[in-house]
């Protein structure tokens, strides 16, 4: 049935779906995964973070800490100290996301091999042309 018939508009429907996707944008970001997960073991600084996450820029870590602040599920505190001692906490939403995040990631782990002969399979049965570099 089409949109036309049923009475519901694309715009009343992505004015409903729009917070949502936006939720999960932020939360199943590649790089907000990683410092969630990394951050979920107690107050953690920015230099830790910045080492235990491979490949993050600086600024992307920095990016991505004040927008996990901004939603709710970051804490940042800034000790008195010189130099200053910033660190970074998980907030009780955000442990709750966890719970969810690191099954999502044992999972990945447990089937990243199975991923990887999937993708062989299939590449080798639809682009075979990659095979032979």
């Amino acid at each position: 049935m089409s949109q036309r018939n049923t009475g519901v508009t694309a715009q009343a429907v992505n004015a409903q779906v729009c917070p949502i996707r936006e939720v999960l944008d932020r939360v199943a970001g590649k790089w907000s995964v990683q410092i969630l997960v990394a951050a979920a073991h107690g107050p953690t600084r920015f230099t830790e973070l910045e080492r235990g996450i491979e490949g993050i820029s600086r600024r992307m870590l920095t990016l991505t800490l004040r927008n996990l602040e901004r939603d709710g599920l970051v804490t940042r505190t800034v000790h008195p100290t010189v130099p200053p001692k910033v660190e970074y906490e998980l907030t009780t939403v955000a442990h709750e996301l966890y719970g969810t995040l690191r099954r999502l990631t044992d999972w990945a782990e447990g089937n990243r091999e199975y991923i990887a002969r999937a993708r062989a399979a299939y590449d080798a049965e639809h682009r075979p042309e990659l095979l032979d570099v």
